[in-house]
Parts: C-alpha cells; structure tokens; sequence
C-alpha cells in the first residue's frame, strides 16, 4: 500500500502542455520515443490482462502489483508534468516481480489471516512478462487477479500508470468481507473516487491562444516587438488551515492532505508552467522560508513574502524571474488599522514596481515599468464593507506605486483571491472603476458566496465608508497625492510670513471675505443651510441619522481611475457553464482573479453601467482555460490527488510594447 500510494504521490500530475513553447521547458528531459511496434505489444499484453475478464467481482487485497520506481525518477522534478511516452520510453522504470511478491508477503503476514497467507504463497512469481524496450512490465495471472481485476477499467491501464497506481493503493485499502477483523481494519476508512475515473484526461486545461486578436495582429504588422511574459496567481492552501478546517475537506484521503504529499505537486506544477512573475497566496510562513523560498530561489527567483497580521500563520508572495525582471520598489501592506471597525482584519497585500530586461542586441529601446500587486482579501461573505476598505487601501498604494511623474499610470497587474463572485458589486467596483455603496446590503458586496437578504436587520454600508483619518480619498487616492501641487506656486516658512501680519495689506480687509464665527463674527453659507435643517435631524433616531443627514452631504460613491480588466471572461461558452477557481464544500465558485490594464472604448451601450476594453501597452497573449463544476465534481473536488490545492493555479501570457529610444 505504502509503494503504490507514494508511486502515485509522484506520477498524478500528467499534464499535457498548452504550447510548444512551455512543452520546450522539459524537452531536454524527455528519452526516447517509444517505437510503435513496442507499445503495441504492450497494450495487447494488458488487453489479454484486464480487457475480458468478469465485471461483476471485486479485486482482493492479495495478488496486487505495486508499481517501483528508482531513486533517480522519485527524486526527479521533470516526472509529474511529462506525457505518457516520456513514462514508457524511461529505461529507469520498471515491474520487479522478485520484490512485488516478497513485499506482498510481508503485507499478508501482518494484515491477513492464516489462509490469506497461504493463498498468497502459491502466488506464481511470474507467469505473463512483456518486455519492451529498456523496460519489463511484470503481471502475475492468478486466478484471484484475473477476476478481480474486472474492477480496473483497461482503458485506464493502457492510459495512465499514475491512475494505475493510484488504484491498486486504493484497492489495497479492502480487506476480504471473509476475514474476520484484523489489524488492517483499524486503519482511517478510504473513500477514494471511482478508479476508473483517468485525472489527467478529467482536468485537462487547454491553453487558450489570444494572439490573434486584431490588437495584437495590428501590433504584429506595425514590426514592433513585443516584451513576452507569464503570470501565474495560485492560492496554495496553508496547511495550518487545513488542520483547522478539515471538516472542509471530508471528501478527501488524509495521505493527500498531508503537507509531505502537497508540496511536491505544487512545485513542479508551477515549474511546468514556468511563469516569470509568481503570485501565490495563504503561503505558510515557516514553509516559505524552509522550503518555498530555497526551491524558488534554485529556480531563478527572487522573492518577497509578507505574513499577515495578528496570529496568523500564512500570508502572500511575489516572485519573479530575476533574469527578466529588476525590483525598483517594493512596498507590503496591512489592512488592519487600530480601531476602525471597517478595517480590522489581519489581511496583507504586496505591491512591487518591476523593470523588464531586455534581451542584448535590441539596441537603443525601452520598455515600460510594470506595477504587480498581490492580495487576499477577507473571506466572511457578511463582511462586505471591510472586503471594500481592503479593496480601496490597494487601490491606494497601486496608485501611488504605478503613477508616472506625468499623472498617467504605468501598465498594472493585479492578482489574488478576492472572495468576491464575478459581477458582484465588488468585481463591477475594480473592474468598472466606480461603486455607489451607500445603503448597501454589506452581503451584496460579495454577492455569490452567501445570500443573506432574508435576514431582517443587516449590515448596511453607510457614507463615508473610512474615516478621513485614514488619508484615503473616495477616490482610492492618498490625501497626499491626489492634488499635485501647481507649477510655479512659492512656498514659503511660517516665520517669514508672520514679518508681515501688521503691515498695511494684512489689516485690509477684503471687502468680499466670508465672514466666519468666532472670527469675524458671521456664517458661512453651509452651516447656515444646516442650521435650517437641524430642527428636522433632531426628529430623526439617532441610528437613523446619518441615513438621512450624512447621506445628503457624503455622496456614497467610491471611485478609481486604474482602467482594469479582467484575464478570464467567466464563462465558457464550449459548455455553456461558468469557470470555475474553487470548490468549498462541493460548490464550485470564481473567487481568484488576474486583473490588467487596458484602455476603455466608448460606447453607445454605456446605460448597462458595463465598461468595454481594449488592450493598450499591456496586451493579453493566452491563458490557461479554466474547469467547470460538474468537470471538477468528476474528480471528487478539490483538492484531489492531480491537484494539490482547494484553488486551480490561473496563468496568463503577456506582452509589452518595446519602443524605441
């Protein structure tokens, strides 16, 4: 059991690549093809195995083979994410029988009863071998495997060993109804799905090509070059949340949950993919610096991690590929602030400025500087207002990190998992650049994830959202920032200024000042209009007051001016269901996002409150298709033995104008 269930730790991800060009990464790993005739030969010897047997018997416990691999494949970091002729044509592959039957023997003498030893004692060593190649697949013809193995669907033999593996492990767990209770019984009861069911093939995400778009074919004959990357945003899924929410996570084997079986999966996912900016949340903080940051760095990676706050053992990351990119800020941020109610959760944020290095021989060109930031926001659904404050605080610092001397923005990405729906009014806010929030439900601000509507008595978002102590704008702007000074305007000391206070122009006074109380002994016009409407505030409950005071003076609106749009459209149209980034509790949702700048396009249609885009500097190249639910559902959820986390990785290719000098 233990053989096979590590066999399938490292064999589950079979991944098949969505370009040539990420294909190209492990092209130097790859042996040679297998010739035809070789694997012919193969699948009529498990054909004549497993293709015409009984379907109405299970497989016993006894008489399994376990896969075994050599040290050198287990240790490797190019097996998950290759392709079935890379597993064939492997010359360190193969079926030791002599070691299968002593392994099985130890196995039914610990766990087994009397007769089940014996049974397993008159197991033949060898009676069916199909050499091909560097390579000996071993299978025993017992009577007892013959017809247990109805239970393992052939296609799934000839298909994927990882399946394979995974399966006999699986049936490994049985134990004859026959046997009275022995020790194997005491183990955690294994609710696996369906063998038959290949992951690889369920979940197999194609790479969509966005390069043909007219923007990009315009680009493309105007002969200028194009600064091509990757982003990839993930939520890992904190093993520390793991442990304390495993109630999330009944569907799932405790082997595949354990942290020793995750991380080799996560890895050489993200190393088949290959991005060159990496933003990852509910990253662990004692495993980003043991183990995270060690392999990342050994990939070429220079990275930054920000913890969460308060007691928090997990936070967000940011790396990217130093060969392509060069750090000119780095700037983390914490949404918690001491005693504002609106923003009192641990959540963090990373904000970089990165420079893209040019290749050599490009001559005198420049590229512009890319803005990345990385986020993951609140997740209670009735907290909708702090989602929001969180939301803008980013906003906030993007808009001073992105901003050019000339008051335009450079090109911005941003990632993370939002705990926000597509066309919740938090999704609207970034992605159409204005929210009027004022008597909002707080629930609908993340609308999507729980409907709370039925309640009598809820939270209502209220105007202003922050206090003015925060020094940020309802325009997602710091104080400090949002009005550039003048050109040509003097500044000058309190002292210099005070020289003048008695002199002949100081004591005129202007003949059209506003006079104001307490000094000069008059109103102004403001607070003369709410004199006029305080006898009817004072009718007003106090609860109630700033509904109809408050409201009158604060206009409820918040804005931003980023122009962003989103990689994914939420849709697929091929299945006519939503995508799908996660799975709580068997319910698929869209919570992860990858955002980028574009430009807006007018249009007639503007009542819709729906903006249009169109690429800009920044231009989206591909990205990796997203999963529906019912697809996800085939592979008992997530996390599952292919993927590694409660969230699929999203990844997106880009490419930035280079101009000239």
């Amino acid at each position: 059991m233990t053989d096979a269930f590590l066999t399938c730790r490292k064999n589950v991800l079979l991944a098949k690549s969505p370009s040539t060009q990420i294909e190209g990464v492990f092209a130097a790993t790859r042996a040679r093809p297998v010739p035809e005739e070789q694997e012919a030969l193969l699948q009529q010897c498990l054909e004549e195995g497993a293709g015409n047997l009984p379907a109405n018997e299970s497989v016993p416990a006894v008489g399994k083979v376990s896969l075994t691999l050599t040290s050198d494949w287990l240790e490797g970091s190019d097996l998950l994410m290759t392709s079935l002729s890379d597993l064939n044509s492997s010359p360190e592959i193969t079926w030791c029988a002599d070691q299968q039957h002593s392994e099985l023997n130890t196995l039914a003498s610990s766990e087994l009863q009397d007769h089940a030893v014996a049974e397993l004692a008159r197991l033949p060593a060898e009676e069916a071998v199909a050499r091909s190649g560097s390579w000996a697949a071993v299978v025993p013809q017992t009577d007892q495997q013959i017809a247990g193995s109805a239970g393992i669907n052939a296609e799934v033999l000839n298909d994927d060993p990882a399946v394979l593996a995974w399966s006999l492990a699986c049936d490994a767990e049985a134990v004859p109804t026959a046997l009275p209770a022995g020790p194997i019984q005491a183990a955690v009861p294994f609710c696996p799905v369906p063998t038959e069911v290949p992951y690889h093939e369920i979940l197999w995400r194609d790479w969509e090509d966005l390069s043909v778009q007219p923007c990009v074919l315009e680009q493309v004959s105007k002969n200028t070059p194009l600064f091509e990357f990757r982003v990839m945003s993930y939520n890992i899924l904190a093993q520390d949340l793991v442990e304390q929410g495993l109630d999330l996570y009944v569907h799932c084997h405790p082997d595949i949950l354990n942290w020793n079986y995750r991380l080799p999966n996560l890895l050489q996912e993200i190393q088949h993919w290959d991005p060159d900016v990496l933003c990852l949340q509910e990253v662990q903080e004692n495993h980003y610096w043991e183990q995270l940051e060690p392999t990342f760095k050994e990939m070429g990676f220079a990275c930054f991690y920000k913890r969460r706050t308060g007691t928090k053992t997990d936070g967000c990351a940011v790396c990217y590929k130093h060969s392509r990119f060069q750090l000119i800020s780095l700037s983390p941020i914490e949404y918690f602030r001491p005693g504002l109610d609106v923003l009192n959760r641990d959540n963090v944020g990373l904000v970089l400025l990165l420079q893209p290095v040019l290749p050599e021989g490009l001559g005198l060109k420049a590229v512009s500087p890319l803005c990345v930031a990385n986020t993951h926001v609140l997740f209670n659904p009735r907290r909708g207002d702090i989602k929001l404050a969180q939301v803008a605080l980013l906003l906030a610092e993007i808009d001073k990190i992105a901003r050019t001397t000339e008051g335009s923005y450079y090109p911005v990405i941003l990632c993370g998992d939002l705990n926000s729906v597509p066309d919740s009014p938090l999704y609207k806010f970034i992605r159409n650049g204005e929210l009027s929030y004022h008597g909002m439900p707080a629930w609908k601000v993340v609308s999507g994830q729980e409907d709370f509507s039925q309640q009598l008595y809820s939270r209502k978002l209220l105007a202003p959202l922050w206090p003015s102590s925060l020094g940020v704008t309802d325009k997602c702007q710091y104080v400090t920032l949002c009005q550039p000074k003048k050109r040509g305007r003097r500044e000058y000391s309190r002292d210099f200024l005070l020289q003048f206070r008695f002199c002949d122009a100081a004591c005129e006074r202007p003949p059209q000042l506003v006079l104001l109380e307490g000094v000069t002994d008059a109103k102004p016009v403001w607070m003369v209009a709410s004199a006029r409407e305080h006898s009817a505030v004072t009718a007003v409950p106090k609860r109630h007051r700033s509904l109809s005071f408050l409201g009158k003076w604060c206009s409820g609106v918040i804005q931003h001016g980023l122009n962003l749009t989103s990689v994914y459209s939420h849709f697929l149209p091929q299945r006519g269901r939503p995508e799908v980034t996660t799975m709580p509790m068997g319910l698929g949702a869209t919570v992860d996002y990858i955002f980028y700048s574009a430009e807006p396009v007018e249009n007639k249609a503007g009542e819709c409150g729906r903006r249009l885009y169109k690429d800009g500097a920044l231009k989206l190249l591909g990205r990796l298709s997203l999963l529906s639910e019912d697809v996800l559902l085939m592979a008992n959820g997530l996390p599952n033995p292919f993927c590694s986390s409660d969230h699929l990785c999203l990844l997106a290719s880009f490419g930035l104008e280079i101009s000239s000098l």
